[in-house]
């Protein structure tokens, strides 16, 4: 069985789209990422970046998101 990419949410570039895997994150930043709808499955697409590089705004599920990298690094995507 070939082995999934696993890539953090914060290493996609602008424009990119990735499929959520998984959440790194515990207890009520956990349930904050889940509350927003970052569940497995979910497609993320990359909008923008703020003019120092964070945080980043995300379509996740027809919402735009701002994440801090932080947030982002605990969020796996396998890009698409």
């Amino acid at each position: 069985m070939k082995q999934e990419t696993k890539i953090p949410l914060c290493h996609l570039s602008v424009g990119m789209k990735g499929r959520v895997l998984d959440l790194l994150s515990t207890e009520l930043p956990r349930r904050r990422m889940l509350d927003l709808g970052l569940v497995p499955g979910t497609i993320v697409e990359v909008l923008r970046k703020s003019p120092l590089g964070d945080p980043v705004a995300y379509n996740i599920r027809g919402a735009i998101i701002a994440l801090r990298e932080e947030e982002a690094l605990k969020i796996l995507v396998r890009p698409i």
